[in-house]
């Protein structure tokens, strides 16, 4: 698995910035970009969401918790997770077996 400054790295570089771009995007200084990128420091979770927003990405991207940079970006994906964990226990333990049976539908019709 990546670590939080490879991750971070990556995310600079894939948007073209030095790490002086991102510090000052950031407001902070190109030497503490570089020892997050190390990580050798690790960023406050203030400083966390600002990367991810600098580097179009989420914040569990760059914390690990996965590895699909794209991942909770779609606002309907985050309205309808909102949604979900507003209904009551019972509903909400019924959502998975629905999707997975969809998903796993969607998967059959793509084989044949």
């Amino acid at each position: 698995m990546d670590t939080f400054g490879k991750k971070l790295r990556e995310g600079r570089e894939a948007k073209g910035f030095s790490q002086a771009e991102l510090a000052r995007q950031i407001k902070s200084h190109h030497s503490i970009v570089g020892k997050y990128e190390r990580d050798e420091v690790k960023p406050t979770i203030d400083v966390v969401k600002k990367l991810a927003d600098v580097l179009d990405t989420t914040v569990g991207y760059l914390l690990g918790e996965t590895e699909d940079r794209e991942l909770l970006k779609d606002p309907s994906m985050m309205k309808r997770l909102n949604d979900i964990a507003k209904l009551p226990e019972q509903d909400k333990q019924c959502i998975p077996y629905a999707l997975d049976a969809m998903i796993n539908n969607v998967k059959l019709k793509a084989i044949q």
